[in-house]
This record gives structure tokens, C-alpha cells and sequence, in this order.
């Protein structure tokens, strides 16, 4: 049943990028709601930092934290937790998911954003923040707004207002979804940046950067010359995926697999 919900599409041969120097990168595909999954993660993650020792580690996590699985408020609170940790954690960065861009527009009463937000996943996300689901379904529109207002705290708004659009690092450039194929990477529109598929996803040439992205659910990583993608369907797989990169060096961590890196 869960392999009904994501997409397949052929694999070409990988290129070799790299990160500069002393850098070691771990990417972090869509959470959605599942923040035993995160915690899993990270531990894995540390693990792995732990086994390689001593670089300058950015950890960059690529949207869509929130809707779908049930705990999208703990997600919150763990992650504002880790960007805000003792100083010797890595840099901590996070992309805007169309998700969250729904759910912030939802926040502040967009009629659009409202209705879509309640289609894509927003229940489970407005019962994490501790409502009941007999209390959501009287709700009309107006009155989850209101609601709303008093249960997702300011801390957890302004949080997502600060996530970013697009990282680079040597020959990776991070966002959500992908990029329009035809239009430099300075000149993108965030609603390609958060919401962008097939004219991305079907782009068979090379780009200004190897982009990693989340957003299109696949069973696995999914390599192409040109991208790699790295949203799993945690919220139904149970499969969160990390990807680290460091020199011209790929692997991935990955709940529910195996104890140990895959290298790629």
C-alpha cells in the first residue's frame, strides 16, 4: 500500500561534487510530523560524526518538518532546540517547505493557504499543538484561525519565518523541491524553490550545481547527474534519510535500515 505513494523514475549516473576542504555536510529529507523519527536520526547522525572525526559540519534540514504525522509541534521544539544547542554542535540551517509556507499563511488567516493546509496534513499538525479531533471537525474556518492563535506559540512562528530559500556549499546547492532548469540559480522564485516537480524532475541536463532536494517522495535516494533527492516518505515509510557529503564523498543514514552508513 505505501509504495502506491511515491513516485519512480529512472536513475542515471551520479557526477562527482564536492564540499570544500574541512567540510562535512549531512542533508535531512522531509520529517513531517514524525519526531521519533528526527530523534532517531540525529542519534545516528552523531554517531556518525563521532566516527569521523573532526570537521567543520553544517546540517541542513530541507523542509516540510511539519503536516502529515503526528507530532509536528515536538518536531518544532526539537529542532528550535538543536539550532539553539551548546556551542560545539554543528551550524544548524533549515530550507522553508511549502508546508511550512502553507502553514504560515494559515497562521495568519489567508483564506487559500487556510483551506489547503486542512487538505495536505494540517489536522494532524493543529492536534499536535494539543487539540481534540472531536473540537477540530466543529470547527468552521474562522474560528481554527482563532484557535490557532492561542495554540501554536509565537516562538514556533518566528521560528519558521527565519527558515531559508537555498544553500550553497562548494558544488551542492540545498533547497526544497528543485529549480526551474532554465533560470540561474540567483534568479529563482521561491514558488519554484517550495513547490517545483516535473520540469525539474525530468530536466536531463547538467546544472550550475548538484541540487539536494526533498518534496517528490521515492522508496530510496533517487541519483541523477544533476540532482539528488532525498525525501523517503517518512511519514508513511518510517524511512527518514540523511545525506552526508564530505570532499567528493557521498553516504547516506537512514532510519529503520541497518546500524552503519551506506556509502555512495
Amino acid at each position: 500500500m505505501i509504495s502506491k505513494l511515491f513516485k519512480s523514475r529512472s536513475v542515471a549516473k551520479p557526477t562527482q561534487p564536492q564540499v570544500p576542504p574541512g567540510r562535512r555536510v549531512y542533508a535531512v529529507g522531509d520529517i513531517h510530523g514524525r519526531a521519533d523519527l528526527l530523534d532517531e536520526l540525529i542519534g545516528l547522525i552523531e554517531a556518525d560524526e563521532r566516527e569521523r572525526g573532526a570537521a567543520e559540519t553544517t546540517l541542513i534540514f530541507l523542509g516540510d518538518i511539519v503536516d502529515r504525522g503526528p507530532a509536528s509541534a515536538a518536531v518544532i521544539d526539537r529542532l528550535r532546540a538543536l539550532a539553539h544547542a551548546r556551542p560545539d554542535r554543528p551550524d544548524v540551517r533549515f530550507l522553508l517547505g511549502n508546508h511550512e509556507e502553507i502553514f504560515l499563511g494559515a497562521l495568519d488567516g489567508e483564506p487559500k493557504a487556510l483551506r489547503l493546509f486542512c487538505r495536505i496534513g494540517g489536522r494532524e499538525t493543529v492536534l499536535s499543538y494539543g487539540m481534540e479531533a472531536a473540537e477540530y471537525e466543529r470547527l468552521d474556518y474562522e474560528e481554527l484561525v482563532q484557535r490557532l492563535e492561542t495554540l501554536v506559540p509565537d516562538e514556533h512562528r518566528e521560528f519558521l519565518r527565519k527558515f531559508e530559500d537555498m544553500i550553497v556549499i562548494g558544488d551542492y546547492a540545498f533547497v526544497h523541491a528543485g529549480v526551474r532548469p532554465d533560470t540561474p540559480l540567483d534568479l529563482q522564485r521561491t514558488s519554484d524553490l517550495r513547490w517545483i516537480r516535473d520540469p525539474f524532475l525530468d530536466h536531463r541536463s547538467t546544472l550550475e550545481k548538484t541540487i539536494v532536494h526533498g518534496h517528490t517522495m521515492t522508496d530510496e535516494i533517487e541519483r541523477r547527474g544533476h540532482r539528488i533527492g532525498i525525501d523517503t516518505g517518512a511519514y508513511a515509510s518510517g524511512r527518514l534519510t540523511a545525506l552526508g557529503m564530505e570532499g567528493a564523498e557521498t553516504w547516506t543514514l537512514q532510519t529503520g535500515t541497518a546500524i552503519g552508513p551506506k556509502t555512495n
